[in-house]
């Protein structure tokens, strides 16, 4: 080994295989997860075994045309996140290179050419800098010094860096700064500290936060078969599997665009290229709903499609969370969709298998559920370190919805069943009702969500005051599980003895079970009014056919039967409102539900009248 100067140490190549390079002459002095770099191509690499004569490093690049003996330093430092602003509506690969830039600047084959080093942001590009703290103001770490303006949409807060505090000796005044340039001077205890806009943060460790909540607000997905029967609380944790054509990426997409969180990390972990390409395409075009400007805005894009290496596949779903956490310690609502989950776990399976480590069920590294459960873990609802400019404490939270792509759809498999341990919900793509155009194809039967006692208190406050129907959206879900329950044991009985041969009460709950499937349950993602349904339209729709099916019930008893209650002209505005009452006109349902008692009252008056005569 030679030593290039006193903290850059050098090492050769001994032996090559695949992705994997074993090491000669840095075992004394690097640390497990450090940072190497093969000198003549520029190509990274992780220290992931250290022996006592070598050591085992995976490559973030092919390894093609490496030669033994070649020269490797030791960078002495983990795989970081570069933080600063400048993340948003940009696109990175797995290990934070800005595949925009390396576009633009090195060429437009379409390929990354190996061993480019452009930094992760741009060191040039100026940003408006506030300060919101003044000399001699004592500072603690994540407290916020001053705020940069990313997008129009987005605040970006400088905060002090962990393991940092004292009284501040200077701070520049409001204006141009790069990410680069000095800020603010601190004295801490031993000495002082010139700070920048940039932070670094490794991407295995969780940034710290002082308590971990309890989730009481919703992440509103726009999806009424979600909001209603299977929700997810702000922090909380999704699998979404599902097989080919079961519409996982659609449904990643929808939430993306319309779900109440205030930063989205969209994740494409092993995906093909060509749909990685399709998705950043679409998010280019996409516009906010709610802001009216492009959704980019608030979008931090990792792309690491399946021809690219897999040891950085494996790091990108943690190089996203740590970019999410970032933002989390700002006081921001993050969602993390990670797409997919199951092709971050093959690329465990083949450097697991390039190790030669003892494989456990169908392939995959025994330490699969570990590593499923330090991705998960990292999302919550959480009080955060340190105060706002105004000194307000911060509470922030992380979403995490990762899809699996089980073979052949069968949720058997390891990486849906692990997942399964580490989710609080589980929405079950069915591809039977993919393939008969039932979308979000989220099977009723097989999905659960852990989040509802949690967030009744939420919904109660957006409830619709019906005095004919006294259902709070906690019942509402109850009863349409208990609906859609019934209407599949009969739809079996059906097959034995046919409908015609049912009791009406029985025809009812059939008629009403294919109500909520096929006017409340399907829902068009390409449709302008039908693509998002809020709060208020998602009640008065469902408590809408809740109260058919109650009056149907009495009409039933009464004598009638349930060709009287599909007569009703009400039935076909029922079906159509999905797409013709947008959600700023909701309250126009009432005039639905209105309609519906009126010609309930006039079909129990013309009885009535019958029986009289």
């Amino acid at each position: 080994m030679t030593e290039l100067d006193e903290t850059i140490q050098t090492g050769f190549i001994s032996a090559i295989n695949g992705t994997l390079i074993e090491i000669k002459g840095l075992e004394r002095f690097v640390k497990l997860h450090e940072l190497i770099k093969i000198s003549n191509h520029n190509i990274l690499g992780e220290v992931i075994q250290i022996y006592s004569n070598h050591v085992v490093a995976q490559c973030y690049e092919n390894t093609n045309n490496l030669r033994l003996n070649e020269s490797v330093i030791s960078l002495q430092e983990p795989l970081s996140m570069e933080l600063a602003p400048g993340l948003l509506s940009n696109i990175f690969d797995g290990i934070q290179r800005p595949l925009k830039e390396i576009y633009e600047g090195f060429g437009q084959s379409g390929f990354l050419k190996r061993g480019i080093e452009v930094p992760s942001l741009s060191r040039t590009r100026k940003w408006h800098f506030k300060p919101q703290k003044k000399i001699g103001d004592e500072l603690f770490p994540g407290d916020v010094i001053g705020e940069v303006q990313e997008t129009t949409l987005i605040s970006h807060k400088i905060m002090i860096p962990h393991k940092i505090s004292g009284k501040i000796v200077s701070i520049v005044k409001e204006g141009d700064y790069t990410i680069s340039d000095e800020i603010y001077v601190i004295k801490t205890k031993d000495k002082e500290e010139s700070m920048k806009m940039l932070q670094k943060w490794p991407v295995t460790d969780s940034r710290p936060f002082k308590a971990r909540l309890k989730p009481k607000r919703p992440l509103l997905t726009g999806l009424r078969v979600i909001d209603l029967l299977f929700p997810i609380a702000k922090g909380g944790t999704v699998a979404v599997p599902g097989g080919f054509g079961t519409g996982k990426t659609v449904i990643q997409q929808s939430i993306a665009k319309w779900c109440n969180a205030d930063i989205i990390v969209f994740i494409g972990c092993g995906e093909r290229g060509n749909e990685i390409a399709d998705v950043l395409k679409e998010f280019g075009t996409l516009i906010d709903p709610q802001s009216g400007k492009p959704l980019l805005e608030r979008i931090v894009l990792i792309a690491n499609t399946s021809n690219m290496p897999v040891s950085a596949r494996e790091a990108s779903i943690f190089s996203g969370v740590t970019i999410a956490e970032y933002y989390r310690d700002m006081g921001y609502d993050v969602a993390v969709l990670a797409d997919s989950t199951s092709r971050w776990a093959e690329s465990l399976r083949e450097i697991s298998g390039l190790l030669e480590e003892m494989p456990a069920e169908e392939g995959y590294p025994a330490y699969l559920p570990t590593k499923l459960s330090k991705f998960y873990e990292r999302a919550g609802a959480v009080k955060l370190i340190g105060l706002t400019g105004v000194g307000e404490e911060k509470i922030g939270s992380i979403s995490i919805i990762g899809s699996v792509s089980p073979p052949s759809g069968d949720f058997s498999e390891p990486v849906t069943s692990t997942s399964k341990r580490f989710v609080q919900a589980f929405w079950a793509l069915d591809a039977n009702l993919a393939y008969s155009k039932h979308y979000p194809a989220i099977n009723w039967f097989d999905s659960y969500s852990n989040y509802p006692e949690y967030l009744a208190d939420w919904w109660s406050k957006k409830d619709i005051n019906w005095p004919e129907i006294d259902y709070n959206w906690y019942q509402c879900r109850s009863e349409v599980n208990e609906i859609l329950s019934k209407e599949n044991e009969l739809l079996n009985i059906i097959q034995l003895i046919g409908e015609e041969n049912l009791p009406e009460i029985k025809k009812l709950d059939i008629f009403i079970g294919k109500m909520i499937r096929e006017s409340f349950l399907i829902q068009n993602a390409f449709d302008k009014i039908d693509a998002f349904t809020n709060a208020e339209k998602l009640l008065s729709q469902i408590k809408l056919i809740l109260l058919l099916h109650n009056e149907s019930k009495d009409l039933i008893q009464q004598g009638f039967i349930i060709d009287d209650i599909k007569s009703l002209a009400v039935i076909d505005e029922i079906m159509r409102l999905s797409l013709s009452i947008p959600n700023q006109e909701f309250l126009k349902i009432l005039n639905i539900k209105n309609q519906l008692i009126r010609e309930i009252e006039s079909l129990k008056l013309i009885s009535r009248v019958r029986r009289k005569t």
